[in-house]
């Protein structure tokens, strides 16, 4: 009797192991990549959003902006405290935007989440994304979909770990997302003041696909694990 639950039990663990690596097969792989004074990898499209309405809409290289929330919109002001501050442009890395300035506070249009959501709808399906994220903070999220189902997401430990909001050149980063997955929908995110960001850049597909290995999430190996414990479980009890 008790070798048949030990065999049931070490069937439960083979089929927990197989659901993981299915699980973990079938995410989105992503990689990020972040500098201070970056520039984008590989891009096919650069949005500056400097012609984008205050209000949102499509923008000049038709990206749909929406905001939602306190605080979410366009941004001109160097910064407002206890608010928002422009991103840092290091090293002329605003050139393929159309910005010629060589460092400082950003000085064209940029947007901000404020406590709330920039969502992005590009207009058609890409696997490489860049932006120009300015005073990382651990609190700041980019999600990424195709539609309404979420793929992978990084927050700002994943930018900088140790991600504090610093508001100088050393705080902002341009960062390089690739995926295994084309995406049609990215959505900016803070629970607190804020998260600022600009130049967007796009690529249909990745520059480096090869690079780029899916990382499972804890929660795959949840059924798994259970199965080990009731199987040593087992193993103790027959041993005494």
């Amino acid at each position: 009797m008790l070798n048949k639950a030990i065999r049931f039990y070490a069937g439960v663990v083979a089929f927990a192991f197989g659901a993981a690596m299915a699980s973990s097969a079938s995410m989105a792989a992503a990689t990020l990549s972040a500098s201070v004074g970056g520039v984008p990898v590989g891009a096919g499209v650069y949005e500056s959003f400097d012609s984008l309405a205050t209000t949102g809409g499509l923008s000049a290289r038709g990206i749909a902006v929406t905001f939602s929330g306190t605080g979410a919109g366009t941004a001109t002001l160097p910064y407002v405290p206890g608010r928002y501050v422009a991103p840092f442009i290091s090293s002329g890395n605003g050139a393929s935007f159309g910005n010629p300035q060589a460092n400082g506070l950003d000085q064209t249009q940029y947007l901000t989440t404020g406590i709330g959501q920039v969502t992005l709808q590009l207009d058609k399906y890409h696997q490489y994304f860049g932006l120009l994220w300015g005073s990382v903070d651990d609190y700041n999220t980019l999600s990424f979909y195709d539609g309404t189902t979420l793929l992978f997401k990084f927050t700002g430990l994943d930018v900088d770990g140790m991600a504090n909001g610093n508001q100088g050149a050393t705080g902002t980063h341009y960062v390089n997302i690739n995926s295994d997955t084309p995406f049609n929908r990215v959505v900016a995110s803070s629970t607190r003041y804020g998260f600022e960001f600009d130049n967007v850049a796009l690529a249909v597909n990745p520059p480096d696909l090869m690079s780029i290995s899916p990382v499972p999430e804890p929660e795959t190996y949840a059924m798994l694990l259970a199965g080990l414990a009731m199987v040593g479980g087992m193993a103790r009890r027959r041993a005494t």
